[in-house]
Formats: C-alpha cells, structure tokens, sequence
C-alpha cells in the first residue's frame, strides 16, 4: 500500500529572494541597453554591454520599492500613472545613488554630454526610456515575481512517497517509476517549476 504525507503549503519568495531577481533583472538590461545604444550611435557588432557591481544595489533596491508602491496604488490609480510616479522615483533614486557614489569618486555613470541633465547625474532624455521600462517592470517583473512559491516540503520534492510493503516489492517499483514519469514531465503540478533533478 502507498501512503502520501500532505506536503508543506508553498510560500512566498522573501524580500531578499526578490531582491536578487530584482537585480539581476536590472543589471542584465543595462548590459542590454548599453550594448544596443553602442550599435546604433557607433554601428558597433561588437555589441559592447557595459555596467557597474554597484548597479545590482541600485537596481534591486529601486524595484523591491516600485513593488510596495506597486501594491499601494494598483487599486487606486491607473497603469500609466502608476509608470508616470516610478519614473519619477527612478529619477530621484538614480540622482540620490548617483549624488552619494560621487562623493568617493565612484559614480559609474556621467550625463554632462546631454543636453537636458542636471548636475551629469541625471538627464530628461532618458524619460521616456525610464516610463518604458518603469512599464515593463511592473507588468512582466513584478507580478510574476510576486506570484513564485517555494517549496518547503523535502528537497527532492518526492521524499514524501513511501511504501510500507516492507520489501520494496511492486508498490515500490510503481512510485519509483510514477517519479520518473513525473519527472520526465517537469512535474507540472510543483509550485514554481523548480524541482531538484537526479
């Protein structure tokens, strides 16, 4: 006979978890940004993507913020105010991080070649590139991070699956390949996807 243990209710990635998505998510799209930016001024194919450490700090910060403000306005505001007022606060985050990396002489970022900027550390020609991806943050990143589980059952995931036949008879050949079945399927059914291979 086979018996299955109730497993552990999925819960919420912490602040921290969210944060390093975050970061990631922010560092990778100004490689990005950056590498097509040099392209099309320079017609480079080399695409060169550049960066600083201190960018996964700023990014990650600035959008576990956008998250709570995200989660206090959804229901009191529309899609495109809400953009409008992370703009804004990505303008005020980037000149207060920027203001304070200056002052040890490690501001990676220098805006005095724009037209529109305002002490090199921030410039009005990148609003639009800002709203944009002020958009994409809460419409792609955001709520899908919000919506990934942990599973805090075993670490395998299956270690839940016993049989009492005492023997490792039929009972016991049956989960061992009704796991591999599941498995072979991405075991569609587990909360975040994420499930330890062999």
């Amino acid at each position: 006979m086979v018996t299955l243990e109730t497993p552990e209710a999925p819960v919420p990635l912490t602040p921290l978890s969210r944060w390093y998505l975050y970061a990631i998510h922010g560092y990778f799209c100004e490689v990005m940004f950056t590498a097509a930016w040099e392209f099309v001024v320079n017609c480079n194919w080399k695409f060169p993507g550049v960066t600083s450490v201190w960018a996964l700090f700023i990014y990650g910060t600035c959008i576990l913020i956008v998250e709570r403000m995200y989660l206090k306005l959804r229901d009191r505001c529309p899609v495109l105010l809400r953009c409008i007022i992370y703009t804004l606060w990505t303008y005020l985050w980037e000149f207060g991080t920027g203001l304070l990396l200056r002052q040890f002489n490690a501001c990676p970022w220098d805006y005095s070649e724009f037209r529109y900027n305002f002490m090199g550390l921030i410039t009005a020609e990148y609003a639009v590139p800002w709203f944009c991806a002020s958009f994409i943050v809460e419409r792609l990143v955001i709520r899908k991070t919000l919506r990934l589980r942990f599973h805090e059952g075993p670490e395998d995931g299956w270690s839940n699956h016993r049989s009492d036949d005492g023997g490792g008879g039929t009972a016991r050949g049956t989960v061992g390949g009704g796991r591999r079945r599941e498995r072979s399927r991405g075991a569609a059914n587990d909360a975040n996807g994420y499930l330890k291979g062999e």
